[in-house]
């Protein structure tokens, strides 16, 4: 009934760099192409991809972990999934270890493909044009 998703990108990218995409409501709103309101404390609620995307955070390590509770708004109301963001240094930039679990089955695959598609690419290019 609950799936997960596993990933791990790299970045030429400081993990800092990344972080701060993820969390920050203007870098995100760019990297994305829509609004965005991202909480940057614990405890705080977000909404991006115009509110299709919505939760809050339950921990923040600066630069090194995000964790979120974090649902689809279509979703049945209390339905929440667990995001978990884990960044480290690299030589040649960041590496993020992503886990994604507590996911209803029948919105599985599309959520792996949306991460790639919606998050890892974009914020790669995003980073790269800051370069």
């Amino acid at each position: 009934m609950w799936g997960s998703v596993h990933h791990e990108v790299t970045f030429a990218a400081k993990p800092s760099e990344v972080y701060e995409a993820i969390l920050d409501s203007r870098r995100h709103a760019a990297l994305s192409g829509a609004p965005a309101k991202m909480s940057r404390v614990e405890g705080g609620a977000f909404q991006c991809y115009d509110g299709s995307i919505e939760g809050r955070n339950v921990e923040l390590i600066a630069n090194v972990r995000i964790v979120q509770a974090w649902r689809i708004s279509d979703w049945d109301e209390g339905v929440y999934s667990i995001v978990r963001f884990e960044l480290s240094k690299t030589k040649t930039g960041a590496k993020l270890v992503f886990d994604h679990t507590g996911i209803p089955d029948d919105a599985r695959d599309g959520i792996d493909a949306g991460w790639t598609d919606h998050y890892w690419d974009p914020i790669k290019k995003y980073l790269a044009k800051k370069r």
